[in-house]
């Protein structure tokens, strides 16, 4: 089959890769003038080498816990499968790089119009749409509108070598410390109105002085098109965690059951909704109640909880 996908990111690129060793005939249309995504804090569990075993030349630093800061109760979260501090922007390059290697057609610096995409489903027998926060291809099915964060980070330099991060909660999110090698990232993520200037008091705060920061836009809000033509992977499908906002091992596990239900784009929908619209609803509930009782009741909680890396159940 000749089968169009929108976005180059890391689901579009693994899915390019996957179907052209399968031998379709893949062309990748990504809107950026280069591979790689740069706003990311590049933290993975375990699972990522299950998909690129080949990834583990980018570790950066291996994270077994993280240490949760409300005002009045610091609580250790432990992670049933370590998490590894890795570039994003490598990453995406290595599975580029896999991709071109299988047959996949890259096509960079085209950013697909609404328009385009008439044009496209003529020339190609299946699209799907792996475009990201703004997806294009989702707007085109008339899809329900996603919720938006403000992601914002930075790095300083450190020799500073933990095996832990740090979380500061925040209305809908938070601010995090992350030990990356030599250096040290912070980030936060919450509501687009508020991040940037809760972000530059608390760096006043605690004097920290960080090189060039950068922005991105986080969705969520799931959603897939009744179509055998066009179908949506990763944060076009608004698949992140309602938690943290990271979506990488989500949308690759969902790209997992496209590739295993391929071509049949209904089975996929259905395969995905079965295994995620439970954990969607159930770590929602978890998140709102961790942060009410957080901020509220902070005695209820033990000092240290475990919890399972990627999906909470």
């Amino acid at each position: 089959m000749k089968i169009a996908i929108i976005g180059g990111g890391t689901c579009g690129l693994y899915l390019a890769w996957k179907l052209s060793e399968m031998a379709h005939e893949v062309t990748v249309f990504e809107r950026k003038e280069k591979i790689g995504k740069e706003v990311c804090s590049g933290l993975f569990s375990k699972r990522i080498l299950d998909f690129f075993p080949q990834s583990e030349k980018l570790i950066q630093n291996n994270i077994r816990y993280v240490l949760i800061h409300f005002p009045k109760r610091q609580i250790r979260v432990d992670f049933s499968k370590n998490f590894f501090v890795m570039s994003h922007f490598e990453l995406d390059n290595l599975i580029y790089r896999k991709a071109k290697e299988a047959g996949a057609r890259i096509v960079l610096n085209r950013n697909i119009k609404t328009k385009d995409l008439v044009e496209i489903q003529k020339d190609f027998d299946k699209i799907i749409g792996s475009d990201g926060s703004f997806s294009i291809v989702r707007k085109s099915q008339n899809l329900s509108q996603k919720e938006y964060r403000l992601a914002l980070l930075g790095l300083t330099p450190s020799v500073l070598k933990s095996d832990y991060v740090e979380a500061w909660p925040i209305k809908k999110g938070f601010i995090w410390k992350i030990p990356r090698g030599e250096e040290i990232e912070y980030g936060i993520i919450g509501p687009k109105d508020q991040a940037q200037p809760m972000f530059e008091a608390f760096l006043k705060k605690n004097n920290i002085c960080l090189k060039e920061k950068k922005s991105s836009f986080v969705s969520q809000g799931f959603a897939l098109p009744c179509s055998q033509k066009i179908t949506l992977c990763g944060e076009a499908a608004g698949l992140t965690k309602p938690w943290s906002g990271g979506g990488v091992i989500w949308g690759l596990t969902a790209a997992d059951m496209l590739l295993e239900s391929f071509p049949d784009f209904e089975r996929y929908r259905k395969m995905v909704k079965q295994f995620f619209l439970p954990k969607i609803f159930f770590s929602k509930i978890v998140n709102n109640l961790v942060y009410l009782l957080g901020f509220r009741f902070p005695w209820i909680f033990p000092k240290k909880v475990k919890i399972e890396s990627d999906f909470l159940i």
